[in-house]
């Protein structure tokens, strides 16, 4: 591993416990058999999938994306303060908490997953990830990274969504890492606009404040641990803010860019807007909306 990696603070024993309602074991168990098997499902099905046309399976996409937290037992609000654009060709960046942060961005705006080459070797999932459009690049070596801003960059430019977690490593939620700049490097030699994600948990105790530990996928934390915990802790609530988009357009370098995004990722948002109810929809555009999935 190089050491010009990120590497979060937070651990398992630090960072990922849960602060409230506990399910009993057998509701939990229910949870995490549901769970996995929609995930498997989707998985089965990326071949098929990939035979359809954009339009069917961008829509698939985001109801099985949106159904997979649901089957873990987490309840999914959604707003949007900007509106969502029609064409593709954006940078979509987040915050990284836990593998739920993937379903999550999957199901409010779905795109090309930027890798580590690493999960390509990967038994099963590693072709299944290829097949689905995943971007793999080298993380550990300098030199590969011109290479893997090339590979973005081009993606950009055929008008793909992509999306990344510049943060490089995932984080409790009670505090984030710097945006690494090279993913912007590749919006900006593509044109293209940058739309900050924000991701955040809660329980039903702490609606707003303290982030929710039983999410927290960190360090060398094992992902049944991980599974297992996040079944067990009842009243989850992620909340996804779908941010107004930054443009790259060369003005700002790289690394002001990712500051940019940063700062808006991190922004208390929560105490900005009040909450507002609306019907759940994908074709929801309003800014400032919430959609409860």
């Amino acid at each position: 591993m190089s050491v010009w990696l990120p590497v979060a603070p937070c651990t398992p024993d630090g960072c990922a416990r849960h602060a409230g309602a506990v399910r009993a074991p057998l509701p939990a168990a229910v949870l995490l058999l549901a769970g996995c098997a929609l995930v498997l499902l989707g998985v089965a099905c990326v071949p098929l999938v990939r035979l359809l046309g954009a339009a069917p399976r961008g829509r698939l996409t985001r109801r099985w994306a949106r159904a997979v937290p649901r089957a873990f037992g987490v309840r999914v609000t959604v707003r949007r303060h900007a509106p969502e654009p029609a064409t593709g060709g954006e940078l979509v960046v987040a915050n990284h908490i836990s593998w739920l942060d993937i379903p999550l961005i999957a199901s409010v705006l779905p795109g090309r997953m930027v890798a580590k080459s690493e999960i390509r070797r990967w038994p099963l999932l590693g072709p299944l990830a290829a097949l689905g459009g995943t971007l793999f690049i080298e993380r550990d070596r300098l030199r590969a990274l011109p290479a893997a801003v090339t590979t973005v960059a081009t993606a950009l430019r055929s008008g793909s969504r992509v999306v990344a977690f510049p943060e490089g490593s995932t984080w409790c939620g009670r505090n984030g890492g710097a945006f690494r700049p090279a993913v912007f490097q590749a919006a900006i030699d593509a044109g293209a606009t940058v739309r900050p994600v924000r991701i955040a948990y809660r329980t039903a105790e702490h609606r707003s404040g303290a982030a929710a530990g039983a999410v927290a996928f960190v360090g060398s934390d094992p992902l049944a641990a991980s599974l297992w915990r996040v079944v067990r802790a009842a009243g989850l609530t992620a909340q996804v803010d779908v941010l107004a988009p930054i443009p790259a357009d060369g003005e700002d370098g790289r690394r002001t860019l990712a500051r940019r995004a940063r700062a808006a990722v991190l922004e208390p948002v929560d105490v900005l807007l009040p909450r507002q109810t609306a019907v759940a929809s994908d074709r929801a555009k309003r800014p400032a909306e919430s959609v409860h999935h």
